[in-house]
């Protein structure tokens, strides 16, 4: 049974544990989670909603003059790590996910979990009652050298579904497995991928926003625990040239009070009509949330062809080359499964600009076209174009010009986010665009 916490509970389960420090996370609009630590004498005021930090401090947020803001603690989101910060093993760290309101407590519209919670309100005026989310990240591990700091040197040279000795990360692997059941994860399989030191672990689905808080409590307790075993993990989605690189693909159910409305058993399909419209509104949008959902310049090294990435904006029930797949259970069990999300993307963002394009597609009762089931890869380019098939941005400036260019999914950042975010990621790409490579230096210094 699910407790629900409340602050006498949560302030008794503190002491009940030796809890002695809280962090008091949130998540900034680049997805890098922040916190504001706190001693136990301090939880009864953060539970309270009286604690405040600097919000001029953090990318994206507000200016110095309108800096003081407070952080709004989720009292479900209570939990206490299994690691310790001193040799008295007994002393122990607890967490709370906030939300941020400003100095005259309102609401922050630069709070990426705030904004996923206003268009979750959008989806419930449409007469839906939840939308769920069952990530799947996938990342890498890399050996620290003797100082500590991480090597390019992979851990392991396995493959796909391998074992110890060939997984050399298998023990690191289930480590994190047994640490993430520890804090309540359902955790539903955890394997080998494709490229060499490349892992996945999958956990059962959950509520948008609890979704989007187990995917920052994840990356937390990957990277922890693999420093425990001597080694960096990295979310990059294509730390190396020539193997595959990382996603997390989103999958995705839409619920009214009746069931999964993206279920019809009186279809061929068992897919429904408000499937398929919000199938082509992710496929309409898909351009422009490209840049909330692969945000780094790296991420475009990992949608092209030839590595399993998602690169062409289509759709399938049977294969795994387009955008969208469709995984064969029906029933409640029915999902849209989107592959092109990786997992440098802030979840908050990426989900709200997702379900913001399938609630358009739902709204304007957008047409889908017909799935394509063979191939893309192996198709030629004239073969696409007979299909209409068009591919995701190439770069992340391209990337941000459709964004720049789409109206709805603006709406579905929000101004004060939409605007941070396409300064910050226009000037991640003018500093890339001015950077002199090894590869520039290789191919071009003694030739010239």
């Amino acid at each position: 049974m699910t407790t629900t916490w409340t602050k006498e509970r949560i302030m008794a389960d503190a002491k009940e544990n030796n809890v002695k420090f809280i962090r008091l996370m949130f998540t900034d609009i680049l997805g890098t989670i922040k916190n504001v630590e706190i001693p136990l004498s301090q939880l009864s005021k953060a539970l309270d909603n009286n604690m405040t930090f600097d919000g001029s401090s953090i990318e994206g947020f507000v200016r110095i003059e309108e800096s003081d803001m407070y952080l709004v603690p989720d009292l479900q989101t209570w939990l206490i790590f299994d690691w310790n910060i001193a040799s008295d093993d007994t002393k122990r760290i607890a967490r709370l996910i906030c939300d941020v309101e400003t100095s005259s407590r309102e609401l922050f519209s630069g709070d990426p979990r705030s904004n996923l919670k206003r268009v979750l309100e959008e989806m419930e005026e449409l007469g839906f009652s939840d939308f769920y989310l069952g990530p799947e990240a996938e990342f890498f591990l890399f050996k620290l050298d003797e100082e500590g700091n991480p090597t390019m040197t992979l851990n392991d040279h396995g493959g796909y579904f391998d074992l110890a000795p060939t997984d050399l990360a298998e023990n690191c692997r289930r480590d994190i497995v047994l640490e993430l059941e520890a804090l309540g994860f359902e955790i539903e399989a955890s394997h080998h991928e494709v490229a060499d030191g490349q892992h996945e672990i999958d956990w059962k689905y959950a509520d948008a926003v609890t979704a989007c808080d187990n995917i920052q409590t994840f990356k937390l307790i990957v990277k922890t625990v693999a420093r425990r075993h001597h080694l960096h993990a990295t979310f990059m989605p294509k730390p190396l040239f020539g193997i595959n690189g990382s996603g997390m693909h989103f999958n995705m159910s839409l619920f009214t009070e009746s069931g999964n409305s993206f279920y019809d058993e009186s279809t061929r399909s068992g897919l429904s009509k408000t499937a398929k419209h919000f199938i082509a509104g992710l496929m309409e949008y898909s351009p422009a949330f490209t840049a909330v959902c692969n945000p780094t310049v790296n991420s475009y090294k990992r949608l092209v062809p030839g590595y399993e990435a998602p690169v062409y904006v289509a759709w399938s029930e049977k294969n795994r080359s387009p955008l969208i797949r469709i995984p064969a259970a029906r029933g409640n069990s029915t999902r849209v499964e989107l592959r092109s999300v990786d997992p440098s993307a802030n979840p908050y963002l990426a989900l709200a600009t997702i379900l913001s394009a399938g609630l358009k597609g739902i709204r304007e009762e957008l047409e889908a076209p017909a799935p394509v089931d063979c191939n893309i890869y192996s198709m030629t380019a004239r073969e696409r174009l007979d299909q209409g098939i068009t591919s995701l941005p190439g770069s992340l400036q391209e990337a941000i010009l459709e964004l720049k260019a789409s109206d709805p999914i603006l709406d579905a950042l929000g101004p004060h986010i939409s605007t941070s975010f396409i300064k910050a990621k226009t000037k991640e790409y003018e500093e890339y665009a001015k950077y002199v490579s090894p590869w520039e230096i290789e191919q071009y210094f003694t030739n010239y």
